[in-house]
């Protein structure tokens, strides 16, 4: 689809040279991208976007100066997508802990399609990190659209309805919808919002916008002003002084309290930014800090329960040691991993391997229908046991054949039983499905609980869109270990190091919080609480009954096995959404839970989670709406509402 979308863009390019923009103009007609790369990978969004959908290149021209160039015969099939001309864009964002909130107001005028004609158009929007959707509005040719979560049995009537270019997702994380009939010299007024997660490195936050537009979406006409604002908040709900680091805009700093600030930009600028919005920043401290947020629920939560938000900062500085690992690539060699998947694997291990302590030991199973050991028992990570283990995957994994998870797993828990004084890893890359998921993940809980100090951690990494990463997240979940998805073939040698680099960093294992074992009633996500990473902040949250003390106690385990126990302050989190902040974190492991037990209860509490917060989930859906702008103000409860189209967006 997204190679698809990229050729179309590249069509109407070409197509929109019809246009005359007459003699008073800033720019010549639109060009591809200046750059060597003219694949049609090259022509997907950066920024927010809006496209003409053409069908009939008969109806492209001017608006304002008729052109009168000579018929064109035939259709675009696939249509061509002419991008839009942008005449304003704002950007705010709002950033709590790790997630930052994002909405994006702008308007587009269709200046490709003749006035007595008109067009669908569609929007497209690339998120950032682990981006999701929230909502779309968007003002029209006298109509006003919305979009709204329902639950899928609602939708059961309008499925009917449903087309695949009324939108979805062209790549994981850039959303698309169609606006229909829109006309020609109109103007569309848009505003997008999503959530997405921040970047942690090196004891830094980093948000990441994409924000970089092409040169052909700037208006033609001198005259026209061009104004470009951004307004940034960051929370960090820690209490504690925020340094600055980096920005990639000029921003101004509007206010400065303990643990908040407030930066804005406006700009009357010649032609739109050309780069991602980049912020930075540090908490200042340089220990493992932490803290537990509260939160009572507001009256139309469904869920009286008050709400908690627990978390773990590693610092900036990091004396501890990390943990001497054990670990077990298990690699799925299946024909379905031929080609990039497979190859992006294979770089990424070799870069791990590379980077293993010389105490850390290691042992990789390649499977399929059957298995392939590197070695019959763990090998230290020396030089010359990384270099055979380097070329032992390069003639050894080579895809083909069926897919066989439990095997492996078996066979690298067993491996693992004896592990003493380090932390046991299973890695476990697979981009297939198999029956028997629930039965290994029953078979993986017996072998991983109970027995030893530190158990198994079983990391799991999946490819692409067709393994089932609910299995994935289970097995994650359920033995303390992190999960992670390339659904993007592209990035899976950059996400699966990221991935890697998480656990081998490992400072904290095993981490409680005695508090919790004293409320009337509590429930935390996820409910094994993982282990702290120097490359990552730990957060959990949920809801309870009951009273918190005013200061709680995490304890664990630090890489020498001597013990871990902080304080954490139990504060009122009064400018922090916590039901909104942890929504997706909640809904992803809710809804692993409820496919593992094949709970309808559990799939219904997720689908009413997901339409309270806004966020898309696997048995919700998103449907644009319609209303005429003249009935807004008059609209009441029962007011008639038009489905345009029902867009079905099911979470990746």
């Amino acid at each position: 689809m997204a190679e698809e979308f990229g050729r179309s863009v590249q069509d109407g390019l070409k197509l929109s040279k019809r246009i005359y923009l007459g003699k008073d103009r800033a720019v010549t007609p639109p060009k591809p991208p200046s750059h060597m790369d003219k694949s049609p990978v090259a022509y997907l969004p950066k920024a927010p976007m809006v496209y003409a959908v053409i069908s009939n290149p008969g109806i492209v021209d001017n608006p304002d100066i008729p052109s009168y160039q000579p018929h064109v015969h035939g259709r675009c099939d696939p249509p061509a997508l002419i991008p839009l001309q942008m005449n304003r864009i704002e950007l705010e964002a709002d950033s709590y802990l790790d997630t930052a909130f994002v909405k994006i107001s702008g308007s587009w005028r269709v200046h490709c399609v003749m006035g007595s004609e008109s067009c669908d158009c569609r929007l497209a929007v690339p998120m950032g990190e682990q981006g999701s959707i929230l909502g779309v509005e968007i003002e029209a040719s006298r109509k006003l659209y919305y979009t709204e979560l329902v639950a899928i049995e609602d939708k059961k009537d309008l499925e009917k309805e449903v087309r695949i270019e009324n939108g979805g997702f062209l790549k994981p994380h850039t959303f698309t919808i169609t606006i229909p009939k829109v006309d020609g010299g109109s103007t569309l007024s848009i505003k997008v919002s999503w959530m997405q997660k921040l970047l942690y490195h090196n004891g830094e936050f980093s948000l990441i916008v994409p924000f970089s537009f092409p040169e052909y979406v700037t208006p033609h006409v001198k005259k026209l002003p061009r104004k470009e604002k951004i307004q940034l908040n960051v929370t960090t709900g820690t209490g504690t002084e925020i340094v600055c680091k980096t920005t990639s805009h000029p921003l101004k700093e509007l206010r400065r309290e303990v643990g908040k600030l407030g930066f804005s930009y406006e700009s009357e600028v010649l032609t739109w930014t050309n780069i991602d919005f980049t912020f930075s920043y540090a908490v200042s401290f340089s220990h493992i800090f932490g803290g537990v947020l509260l939160q009572s629920p507001s009256v139309h939560d469904v869920d009286q329960r008050d709400m908690f938000c627990a978390f773990l900062f590693p610092g900036g500085h990091h004396s501890r040691k990390v943990f001497r690992k054990e670990i077990m690539f298990v690699v799925d060699i299946s024909g379905s991993m031929e080609g990039a998947p497979l190859d992006g694997t294979k770089i990424a291990l070799s870069a791990a391997l590379t980077n293993l302590d010389s105490k850390d030991s290691f042992n990789i199973i390649a499977f399929n229908g059957e298995t392939y050991l590197f070695s019959s028992s763990m090998e230290l990570a020396s030089e010359d046991t990384v270099e055979r283990a380097v070329e032992w995957m390069s003639t050894n994994l080579i895809a083909g054949g069926d897919t066989n998870i439990l095997v492996p797993l078996k066979q690298a828990t067993e491996m693992l039983s004896k592990s003493g004084g380090s932390i046991p890893f299973i890695f476990l890359v697979t981009d297939g499905a198999v029956e028997d998921e629930r039965h290994i993940c029953d078979i993986m809980k017996s072998h991983i609980t109970g027995g030893g100090s530190i158990r198994p951690r079983i990391c799991t990494f999946g490819i692409g869109s067709y393994c089932n990463h609910h299995f994935l997240r289970m097995l994650a979940m359920i033995s303390r270990g992190q999960y992670d998805a390339a659904y993007d073939i592209d990035s899976v040698e950059s996400r699966m190091q990221k991935l890697l680099s998480r656990i081998s960093s490992t400072i904290i294992a095993n981490i409680t919080i005695k508090a919790f074992d004293d409320l009337d009633e509590v429930e935390v996500y996820p409910s094994r609480i993982p282990d702290l990473s120097s490359d990552n902040p730990l957060i959990v949250s949920g809801r309870f009954r009951g009273n918190f003390p005013d200061i709680v106690v995490a304890t664990g385990f630090f890489g020498d096995l001597s013990n871990f126990s902080l304080d954490l302050k139990v504060q009122k989190a009064k400018d922090i959404p916590l039901h909104s902040v942890s929504a997706k974190q909640q809904i992803d492991l809710l809804t692993a839970q409820a496919w593992f037990s094949e709970n309808k209860q559990l799939e219904e509490k997720v689908a009413k989670l997901s339409i309270r917060t806004g966020v898309i989930s696997e048995y919700t859906c998103m449907s644009l709406l319609e209303t005429d702008r003249g009935n807004q103000a008059a609209e009441s409860p029962g007011g008639h509402k038009v489905c345009a189209n029902l867009v079905f967006l099911q979470a990746c």
